[in-house]
């Protein structure tokens, strides 16, 4: 049997730490460390790490002592940095753009942002952190309405059309093909077009190296 997706819990409210814990364990999560703040979430992975021991996602509040501002993505971009291969998702009560490019612009896998209000759809929750622990991303509807709509005003963007602006903002969610073809009712095919058009005015060439569904959305991003 495969080992179970290793999950370490950075939330300041006990309440709230304690019910995401019992949601992900039943669900066959691994649950390996819960913390309060900032500095216990980025002493605990590197310790974790130090014994080879490195979880596979981060499940961490923006907002953590001691003063509630920015601590949580502050340690999560940290994290980033020292273990790359770390799956990093924050919760957040509200959109705030600032902070999710930045953690966005960090890296181009393993990523997402979720509004608290998310964790209420248990299932697309607790997919959203198998999707970030295996290396996609996963972001907010209303994250990337945010995001998109601020970057439609850039130049580097004009080029695309609303299907395919629709398109790329269902991709940033993580969706699939077909899971778009769906949500549009429009051919798989279809899809498959919107995308390559996405690509080719994006600037985004096929490599082995870059993933160019998350690389597209972060075109955005910096624009």
């Amino acid at each position: 049997m495969e080992r179970p997706v290793r999950v370490v819990i950075a939330e300041d409210s006990v309440l709230l730490r304690e019910g995401l814990t019992r949601l992900l364990t039943d669900r066959g999560y691994e649950v390996v460390a819960g913390v309060g703040d900032g500095d216990a979430l980025v002493r605990t992975v590197d310790e974790l790490a130090a014994r080879e021991e490195l979880p596979d996602v981060v499940v961490a509040d923006v907002r953590m002592p001691p003063t509630h501002t920015d601590e949580g993505v502050r340690a999560a971009v940290l994290l980033r940095g020292r273990h790359p291969e770390l799956g990093v998702l924050v919760l957040s009560q509200y959109v705030e753009e600032q902070y999710a490019t930045e953690l966005l612009a960090a890296s181009s896998r393993g990523v997402g942002y979720l509004l608290k209000d998310r964790v209420a759809d248990v299932r697309e929750f607790v997919e959203a952190v198998g999707r970030v622990a295996g290396g996609g991303t996963a972001l907010d509807p209303e994250v990337v309405a945010q995001l998109l709509g601020r970057s439609r005003k850039q130049d580097a963007l004009a080029g695309l059309t609303p299907r395919e602006r629709e398109v790329l903002g269902l991709m940033a969610e993580g969706r699939t093909n077909s899971a778009i073809a769906a949500e549009l009712v429009v051919s798989a095919g279809a899809v498959e077009k919107h995308i390559s058009n996405i690509f080719l005015k994006l600037g985004l060439p096929q490599s082995d190296a870059d993933h160019r569904r998350v690389l597209a959305v972060l075109r955005y991003l910096e624009s």
